[in-house]
């Protein structure tokens, strides 16, 4: 088996985060306990989804882990013009949901760790970590780390495959969700001005939201290896009211900080909560109902992977010369792997970001090819 065919079969598993994974997660493991790789599966509460741990090799020295996600994102809403759960084969392509992003490294890691199970023996393990619900916030491995943070040994380096072009990326910014409750007074809107309007409310926060940013983009902390080097606030969402003629009781505001590790989030929401305070203050002389609560619906942490350490620079000597190290602007669940099992992270995988979430998504042959010679130097320099 090839990483190519099994690729186009992956895709064929229609893994979107609201559906199971399990189809495909049951593929994988058949391959890899047939040919005498242990699996471990970490199942989430409704037991529809599942993490998947492997190793090849001994189990008292560090290896190296290969990450990958199992769930994409919808299609529904797309223009797609070919199949989107079919994995066609066009003009050096494979096309289909999840392609790039991120089966395609997926299916070199799997057919790395079979080479690696019916070739010469190990000195240093070979990992794989498939995970679930990355698209939705990095939520399903937090699990399956609640169990590799118990094992003796941890990872000498694990390297999370999403798209890059098969460069190295050592850094990537965190993430927090946030939702704000607005809450007013309603009303008859002929009295508007004696109510509270929770969406007027919720307005004054998107104000206080964008001045953050300003005052981020002029005056926080910088890194010129991203291309917004500095922490970025934005408002995807907002919804409220019932009727024109009542004046709404309440809003809900979702937003996001796309955060440089030297920027606390917490610090940054502690702020805006200072500001919606002020506003509710303001808001409390008409009514004593008016209220703005900031809650995190989900964050996960940056990364910031120093060149000089030990297993970069050992990665270093197995990528092709001129492949260059950046920071990517797109989160992973790389600062996880590093926050949690305090193992160094970079991101490397075949195909481009730019391809990922989009109709008739894509991975050239030429960058599976590439992640397939990648992983067998590696093989070869763990033996």
């Amino acid at each position: 088996m090839n990483s190519q065919d099994l690729l186009r079969t992956l895709i064929g598993f229609p893994t979107v985060s609201a559906d199971s994974n399990l189809a495909l997660i049951q593929h994988v493991q058949g391959l890899l306990e047939g040919a005498g790789i242990a699996c471990r599966l970490v199942l989430d509460e409704s037991r529809r989804k599942a993490n998947l741990f492997a190793s090849v090799g001994p189990g008292d020295v560090p290896g190296v882990l290969l990450s990958g996600h199992t769930d994409v994102v919808p299609v529904a809403g797309q223009a797609w013009t070919l199949p989107p759960f079919a994995g066609t084969l066009k003009d050096g392509r494979i096309h289909g949901r999840g392609a790039c992003d991120m089966k395609g490294f997926v299916a070199c890691a799997v057919v790395a760790l079979l080479d690696a199970a019916r070739g010469e023996p190990l000195r240093r393990p070979l990992q794989l970590a498939l995970s679930h619900d990355e698209e939705i916030g990095c939520v399903g491995v937090r699990r399956l780390l609640d169990v590799l943070e118990l094992a003796p040994v941890r990872p000498f380096l694990c390297i999370v495959g999403e798209p890059t072009n098969m460069q190295v990326a050592l850094g990537h910014k965190g993430k927090a969700a946030l939702r704000a409750h607005c809450r007013g007074q309603e009303g008859h809107s002929s009295r508007a001005p004696l109510h509270v309007n929770a969406i007027h409310l919720a307005s004054d926060l998107v104000t206080a939201l964008r001045t953050s940013q300003r005052r981020l983009a002029e005056e926080g902390a910088r890194d010129a290896a991203y291309d917004i080097p500095y922490t970025t606030l934005h408002v995807g969402r907002i919804e409220g009211g019932k009727a024109l003629n009542i004046v709404p009781n309440l809003c809900t505001l979702d937003f996001e900080i796309r955060h440089l590790p030297a920027d606390d989030p917490a610090s940054l929401v502690a702020k805006l909560q200072e500001t919606a305070d002020h506003l509710v203050r303001e808001a409390r002389q008409t009514s004593a109902k008016a209220a703005i609560d900031i809650e995190t619906v989900n964050a996960y942490p940056g990364l910031d992977t120093h060149p000089s350490v030990e297993a970069v620079r050992f990665l270093q000597t197995l990528v092709e010369p001129g492949t260059t190290q950046l920071k990517v602007a797109f989160g992973t669940e790389g600062g996880l792997f590093a926050s949690r099992l305090d193992t160094p992270v970079v991101v490397c995988g075949p195909g481009s970001i730019e391809q990922a979430h989009k109709p008739d998504e894509y991975v050239e042959i030429s960058q599976l090819e590439a992640c397939d010679a990648l992983l067998g130097r590696l093989r070869v320099a763990l033996g």
